[in-house]
């Protein structure tokens, strides 16, 4: 199978990119903390960093396991004879619900949890968010590739396919873009959209564990974790432990997950994530 031509997945990631920002200048969700034009920058850095550690890390491996995969049908999906663009579109969901599950996992385990914060403490939240991964969280990831790509049998041809939309889905529901709440209620019965990560992003524990999908919405639905009812207004982004601007610098978030974290301090003013909501938990407020 051929993998999904690089400068189509280039040119969707640019161009998804640079319009999702002008959008935000036009339409923004959410009030912004801290300059963007200083917050893009930085985001951009951390990303950079990441970008090359994962290509010199995941690269080698993961190429490498494809091409096992087709060679000698391992996996899943190589078991019986798939047409390919079913087996290309099988891959793509298996790959998606296995992101749910790392996604999941680090939340839950503290050491993960280290390095998943470098992403969570941006005090905004936009599309520049969406590529601020620290490079240790990247690097220890490429084991889980390794399975999801051996475990589902996945060929070059759908994991390209899938690293290239889901680079687009994640960059959408980071994006601070005021979308119609009608048009975002029906994104929402498929896909994840930007004030449902939104919630996500809350400093509120309860929210923050909650929306862990990638893609497709339907794996919060079936493990019970979709919440869609906290109004944009009352969310604020990131983590109580990191609130200062000048604690968020470049040398600082690279060096977060090694360092002593401060002990974790309420929020004045904090809200009750347990009060009467407007809506269901499933349904997005007006």
């Amino acid at each position: 199978m051929r993998k999904f031509p690089t400068w189509i997945g280039a040119s969707l990631a640019v161009g998804a990119f640079g319009a999702l920002v002008w959008l935000e200048r036009r339409r923004p969700l959410r009030r912004p903390v801290e300059s963007k034009l200083e917050r893009d920058a930085r985001n951009l850095a951390v990303a950079g960093v990441a970008a090359v550690a994962l290509q010199l890390a995941e690269r080698p491996v993961v190429e490498r396991l494809t091409a096992l995969v087709e060679r000698r049908r391992i996996g899943l999906l190589k078991q019986v004879a798939l047409p390919r663009a079913l087996e290309v579109a099988l891959a793509v969901v298996l790959l998606d619900y296995t992101l749910y599950v790392w996604h999941v996992l680090t939340h839950r385990v503290p050491a993960l949890w280290r390095f998943h914060l470098v992403h969570h403490a941006d005090l905004d939240l936009d599309a520049s968010t969406a590529m601020r991964f620290h490079f240790g969280e990247l690097v220890v990831s490429v084991a889980w590739r390794a399975a999801q790509v051996l475990l589902i049998g996945v060929s070059p041809q759908s994991l390209s396919t899938w690293q290239s939309l889901l680079f687009v889905s994640i960059l959408f529901h980071h994006s601070n873009v005021r979308l119609p709440v009608e048009m975002e209620r029906r994104l929402n019965l498929f896909f994840v959209t930007p004030r449902m990560h939104g919630i996500h992003h809350s400093t509120v524990r309860a929210e923050r564990d909650a929306n862990w999908s990638s893609g497709l919405t339907l794996w919060d639905r079936l493990h019970g974790t979709l919440r869609l009812n906290v109004p944009q207004e009352e969310i604020e982004i990131g983590v109580p432990d990191y609130r200062e601007p000048e604690a968020l610098g470049l040398f600082q978030l690279l060096k977060l997950p090694f360092a002593e974290r401060p002990a974790q301090q309420p929020l004045p003013g904090a809200r009750n994530a347990n009060a009467a909501l407007p809506v269901p938990a499933d349904q997005l407020p007006a």
